[in-house]
């Protein structure tokens, strides 16, 4: 489910300090219910719940829209080494503080760094010749008293093509690529997790 950007704003995440010349692109709720304590479990899972959703697709159409992207970027060299973190752009590592730069760095992701992953949220950044981009997962309290996984894109994109990129993608991403996304994650995780994870009391 799609949330209101202040789902991310009105909280005391750490990636605030980080990414103040950033835009908040979306944020969603995670169809990952869980107790208190279970953000390290989501943390351990998250990389092979995104290998998942990269690997098999979520959707027809999903697989055809990331097919496109990175033959579109191939050709036209927006994903090359020196597109990327420390050749484009320098890494967000550069600005974290010295409590942050000791913490744990937490999974790396397929094409994502993982900059820091502390008790309730990590971080990752992604850069390329359109945008430099930063994906937050938080662990948050839910409605029924449980908790449940959330996630924020963050970026900035790269003059008009980064601008004209974001805005180009923006229906295809809402309205296919992150239900779809949600959907098999949301298999995924009670998949990995049966029974295993109800909300605390």
């Amino acid at each position: 489910m799609r949330l209101p950007n202040t789902a991310h704003t009105s909280r005391p995440w750490r990636i605030h300090e980080l990414t103040r010349d950033f835009r908040l692109e979306d944020v969603w709720a995670l169809p990952t219910p869980g107790g208190p304590d279970d953000f390290p479990r989501l943390m351990q899972d998250f990389p092979e719940l995104m290998q998942g959703v990269a690997s098999q697709g979520p959707s027809r159409a999903a697989r055809a829209l990331f097919a496109i992207r990175w033959k579109v970027g191939g050709l036209l060299g927006w994903d090359g080494p020196d597109a990327g973190l420390g050749s484009r752009v320098p890494t967000l590592r550069d600005r974290l503080p010295v409590d942050l730069r000791d913490a744990p760095t937490g999974p790396d992701l397929r094409r994502f760094t993982s900059l820091y992953l502390l008790d309730d949220e990590w971080a990752a950044e992604i850069a390329n010749r359109t945008v430099h981009g930063v994906l937050h997962i938080g662990w948050v309290r839910d409605q029924t008293g449980g908790y449940r996984g959330q996630m924020a894109v963050l970026v900035k994109p790269n003059g008009l093509l980064g601008t004209g990129y974001m805005a180009a993608i923006a229906p295809f991403r809402h309205r296919i690529v992150y239900p779809s996304m949600m959907r098999q994650i949301e298999r995924a995780w009670q998949a990995r997790r049966p029974g295993s994870l109800a909300p605390a009391a």
